[in-house]
């Protein structure tokens, strides 16, 4: 059983710049309707690090869709919150916390990313249930993993429908060059995910699936890795459930949808 309330742990910190732009890319393709209505909407960013820079540029870029965006980067080390006032920006704020903070508002967007996989196992779905009680109703949340310096993504996007948190699917994201191979998306799985890449497991099911169909691309990998890549995501599809936007696969990312249970959520108190 997971545990009622989980215990919130520093973070490591480590923070490369554009570290996250992929996503935040993404966020603006997939979400850039829900982020600019209503205005004035509330983005909250927990566990940002030893310095704020990527909540810094997130916020950049999100309040190209929304200049009355509100910032709230969340860390629970005092020292590091204390250092990242002296960077602070009109509309944003740093405060002390972890899973138990209060916004004050309910929040639009909730990114958590590298948080929790410095957690035991037990304790994901306790946060996941914390975080998105904290959501607006459609309200996003981001939880994942990407390697040091952005090159890879691999991100659980939830979102808050009435009392519960639904799946909206796995989104990963990588920088398609000449070494890339679907193989090394598993090396920022998400926690919950780590260590299921095992067989019965139907995460172990989608990457045999992208192996095969990488396989079956090789052909084009004379015209280039994309074309390796686009080719490859083309066969995927027929045997896994993928967003079919052609946007996503002309810019490095795959959104799987597989079955995934609804966490039910607190009332907003």
């Amino acid at each position: 059983m997971p545990r009622a309330r989980v215990q919130d742990q520093p973070t490591r910190g480590k923070t490369a710049p554009n570290r996250l732009r992929r996503l935040d890319v993404w966020v603006q393709h997939a979400h850039g309707a829900r982020l600019r209505r209503p205005p004035g909407g509330l983005f909250l960013d927990l566990g940002y690090g030893r310095v704020p820079r990527t909540t810094l540029e997130t916020a950049r870029r999100l309040r190209r869709l929304d200049p009355g965006l509100e910032v709230l980067g969340v860390e629970r080390d005092p020292e590091r919150v204390a250092a990242a006032a002296e960077a602070q920006e009109p509309g944003t704020r740093f405060v002390v916390g972890g899973f138990d903070v209060r916004p004050g508002r309910p929040v639009r967007l909730l990114r958590a990313m590298n948080v929790l996989r410095q957690y035991p196992p037990e304790d994901v779905r306790s946060a996941r249930v914390a975080m998105g009680g904290m959501l607006e109703e459609g309200g996003l949340l981001l939880e994942g993993t990407c390697d040091p310096f952005g090159r890879l993504h691999a991100v659980h996007a939830f979102r808050r429908e009435g009392q519960e948190l639904v799946h909206g699917g796995l989104l990963f994201a990588a920088r398609v060059d000449a070494d890339f191979h679907p193989a090394e998306l598993q090396t920022v799985l998400p926690k919950d995910l780590m260590d299921r890449v095992v067989p019965g497991e139907a995460v172990h099911a989608f990457f045999a699936s992208w192996r095969r169909a990488w396989d079956k691309a090789a052909p084009w990998r004379e015209l280039g890795p994309r074309a390796v890549w686009r080719e490859a995501l083309r066969d995927l599809a027929r045997a896994e459930d993928i967003d079919a936007d052609p946007w996503l696969g002309r810019h490095g990312y795959v959104l799987w949808r597989p079955a995934w249970e609804r966490l039910a959520l607190p009332r907003h108190g």
